[in-house]
């Protein structure tokens, strides 16, 4: 009963929280899981994590693509993969449409390029499964500058960022069976409610009510 699910949306969206309350029903539900996130969930992405939102340091957007690639690589063989192998659910924060959105709408890398290094990097592993959680910049920058000292992709303009929201959005435009893209400013229990039904539809092959 392996699913792979992502999280994904602006700053400030929400993702941990809901993430959160998904782990706890697939705990509830006694179904195995793994949880992970990028960069992050090996030792290579822990170091990868602190390097690219270091707000100290200036990075290109060709090399922060790459470490970020290296990181998603290293997460797929180590944990991603193995994990779904055994029939677990995957739930990871962020995965490869982060890239397209923030280095390629964001930064203004070319798509096509991003979707070619991933494939490698993934090796074509695609989610079930995507939340996107949509929210104004503006709003969900407020929020994450009230969790403490912003990290180096936070400390980016106004203008980066609603490139980036316009590229997630763009994402689940051309894939909405993928995508479950929802309003983040809706009730916490609401989006909860919403993200079960849809993790439970498609490990049961359900039909919506």
């Amino acid at each position: 009963m392996s699913l792979f699910i992502t999280f994904e949306g602006p700053e400030g969206a929400g993702k941990s929280t809901q993430l959160a309350h998904l782990v706890r029903r697939l705990e509830a539900a006694k179904l195995l899981h793994t949880v992970t996130r990028e960069p992050g969930g090996t030792p290579l992405g822990l170091r990868v994590r602190e390097v690219v939102l270091d707000p100290a340091l200036s990075i290109d957007p060709l090399p922060e693509f790459l470490l970020y690639s290296a990181s998603r690589a290293q997460l797929v063989q180590g944990v991603i993969r193995p994990a779904l192998a055994r029939g677990e659910v995957v739930v990871c924060d962020r995965f490869l449409d982060s890239s397209l959105a923030y280095q390629g709408a964001g930064r203004g890398l070319d798509g096509d390029f991003l979707r070619a290094v991933s494939r490698e990097a993934t090796g074509g592993l695609i989610p079930d499964l995507t939340v996107l959680l949509d929210l104004d910049p503006a709003l969900g920058l407020a929020r994450a500058a009230e969790r403490g000292q912003p990290d180096r992709l936070e400390q980016a303009d106004l203008a980066f960022h609603e490139r980036v929201r316009a590229g997630f959005l763009a994402l689940a435009g051309e894939e909405p069976g993928r995508f479950l893209t929802l309003d983040a400013t809706r009730p916490e229990s609401e989006l909860a409610g919403n993200i079960w039904t849809a993790v439970h539809n498609r490990l049961f092959r359900q039909a919506p009510a």
